[in-house]
């Protein structure tokens, strides 16, 4: 029985993060040939890699900055020029998060997490939607973005406003690239038991209790739930959705702001 992503090429950033691990290896499972970068050695990374090679597809890591755009658009090219050829699902992952209040947030921690968490996702999708255009080949991007894009939370202006960004910048590429049959959708999640957010809620006793009677329905997403929401925008049959959000945050953006 084929598999639903037979013959397409993810690339994904930050890839062996929770969230990253979770939509590569659901994505290999249907099929799909996975590169993914992130921070780490390739030492680090070559257990994941292993574990997808085992569901039977090719797959490839590299260790990339996406804060430096110029090495974005190498990796890119290097990959495209490879043996898995260009890549026809990208998925900008890469984030990082700095909970401090605004005066007392630094320039350099200002710049440096809008470098990663927009500009990195823009130099992504930018240099894998060339090579598509170029190829005359249609494809997906999924940007991984947060309910925290269109809401402001106390002490997290920097990533609050590169989440607002990247939707922006997701819709305006929806629109540039829908002649080219490139489609562009973003996840974006609330709290997630795991990533940025579990990261957050290891450092902060008693966070995750508070969040999980904050959110309405009463519980808190897992990885494999955003991973599901990337499959369904790559899904072939996916094919009239462009432009759009798929917001998954438990009925949180109903209610006002959050404290991390």
């Amino acid at each position: 029985m084929a598999r639903l992503l037979h013959g397409q090429h993810l690339i994904i950033s930050g890839g062996l993060g929770d969230i990253g691990r979770a939509v590569t290896l659901l994505l290999a499972a249907q099929g799909a040939a996975v590169t993914l970068s992130d921070l780490r050695s390739q030492a680090e990374a070559e257990p994941h890699v292993a574990a997808l090679r085992a569901q039977h597809v090719a797959a490839r890591y590299d260790q990339v900055d996406v804060s430096d755009a110029e090495a974005v658009q190498r990796w890119v090219n290097a990959v495209a020029d490879g043996p898995l050829g260009a890549p026809s699902l990208v998925v900008p992952n890469a984030a990082v998060v700095t909970v401090q209040p605004v005066l007392e947030l630094s320039l350099d921690r200002w710049s440096r997490e809008l470098s990663i968490n927009l500009t990195g996702a823009f130099a992504l999708a930018q240099a894998a939607a060339h090579r598509l255009v170029q190829m005359r080949r249609s494809g997906r991007i999924v940007f991984i973005g947060s309910w925290a894009g269109h809401r402001p939370h106390q002490s997290l202006a920097a990533y609050c406003v590169a989440k607002a960004g990247l939707r922006m910048l997701m819709r305006q590429l929806a629109l540039e690239l829908a002649d080219h049959d490139i489609l562009v959708n973003e996840v974006a999640p609330g709290y997630v038991d795991a990533g940025l957010s579990g990261q957050l809620f290891a450092r902060n006793h008693g966070a995750r209790d508070r969040s999980i009677a904050q959110v309405p329905v009463h519980r808190l997403s897992e990885a494999a739930d955003v991973a599901r929401e990337v499959l369904h925008f790559c899904d072939p049959a996916t094919r009239y959705h462009t432009g759009a959000v798929s917001l998954m945050d438990g009925g949180l953006s109903l209610l006002s702001g959050a404290k991390p």
